[in-house]
């Protein structure tokens, strides 16, 4: 295949990825009303191989939102409900001995877990231990479990969904650093709006049932995938990434004051791959060819949200992290 040919079918499969996503929304609305850019975000989350943290009080719809996703996905889900007795191997398998009818022998067999699934939604992740919740350190990162010192591939595409309720709850256990940067977007989900808190209780209290019809294989899904990798970056864009993240790290000399005051640890070099990746994703959904500085600027939040840690200090002024991205944002 010549290089015209390769670029003509990446020309086809950028208009074809536009029509899927639109497609997508049209069923995810048959469910799920509002959360408009919430729901971009997590398309954009998934396009890029990345997986998501959905955080808000109970009964805004969450597990419904990632559930109805999948749905309209041709691939396998799973749902883990965390809870505080929820053990290691009940998300990633366990080894039984098993005996051999014939010959009465007897060997360990490994019986696959939940973890084993395209779309994994951990719900209510931060109602687990630590122990529990670093079980997903290792699929999240290189897509594999290793037990009893055998590892095992997991399925792709393969992407961890998780919701989580605001750490100031009862029976929360908050999750470690290492876990959430591990999480490309954080998301916050916010009360709907009066109006469309109306249409949620129409909807729900009546016999109203969505009739979801799938819109992308995993074979699709992975060519997609591929696809936002190809997409070419200008040094600008990257350079304008790279910056923002050295801007949070109060170890860097041009960083800000109010860095150096409020933050105790900065976005590390994941924060840079992840804002490349879904300016990529982003100008690819809409039709474009390549990214803007404007692409990387709406990655900020959902981005840096959980990579950056505030100090004593700021949380005596009251100050968290989102105010200092949106300080950091007006700079640019």
């Amino acid at each position: 295949m010549t290089q015209n040919s390769k670029s003509a079918d990446d020309v086809q499969l950028v208009q074809q990825l536009k029509e899927k996503v639109n497609n997508i929304k049209l069923e995810i609305a048959k469910v799920i009303i509002g959360q408009d850019e919430i729901i971009d975000q997590l398309l954009i989350s998934l396009l890029s191989k990345g997986h998501c943290l959905l955080v808000g009080v109970p009964g805004l719809a969450k597990t419904l939102l990632i559930k109805t996703l999948a749905e309209v996905m041709d691939l396998k889900f799973s749902r883990i409900q965390f809870t505080p007795d929820l053990m290691p191997s009940d998300i990633t398998g366990t080894e039984i001995l098993d005996e051999d009818q014939t010959t009465r022998r007897r060997n360990f067999r490994f019986i696959p877990g939940p973890v084993f699934a395209n779309i994994i939604l951990a719900d209510e992740i931060n109602r687990t231990p630590p122990k529990t919740q670093a079980a997903l350190l290792e699929a999240m990162q290189e897509h594999k479990v290793t037990i009893a010192g055998v590892t095992y591939q997991l399925p792709e595409p393969f992407f961890v969904l998780a919701t989580q309720n605001p750490i100031e709850q009862e029976g929360t256990y908050p999750l470690p650093e290492a876990q959430l940067d591990r999480f490309m977007f954080n998301l916050w989900l916010d009360y709907p709006s009066y109006q469309e808190e109306v249409k949620v209780v129409q909807t729900t209290t009546s016999e109203y049932k969505a009739d979801l019809k799938k819109v992308i294989s995993a074979n699709e899904l992975i060519e997609f995938q591929e696809l936002v990798r190809k997409v070419p970056v200008a040094e600008n864009v990257i350079e304008f990434a790279v910056k923002i993240s050295n801007m949070t790290r109060p170890v860097n000399g041009v960083s800000p004051k109010y860095i150096k005051d409020w933050i105790m640890w900065g976005a590390g070099p994941r924060a840079s791959q992840y804002l490349i990746l879904a300016a990529k994703t982003r100008a690819v959904i809409q039709g474009r060819f390549t990214p803007n500085i404007d692409d990387v600027k709406k990655a900020m939040l959902p981005v840096l949200r959980h990579r950056i840690i505030t100090n004593f200090s700021a949380e005596a002024e009251g100050i968290k992290s989102l105010d200092v991205i949106e300080r950091l944002s007006k700079e640019f």
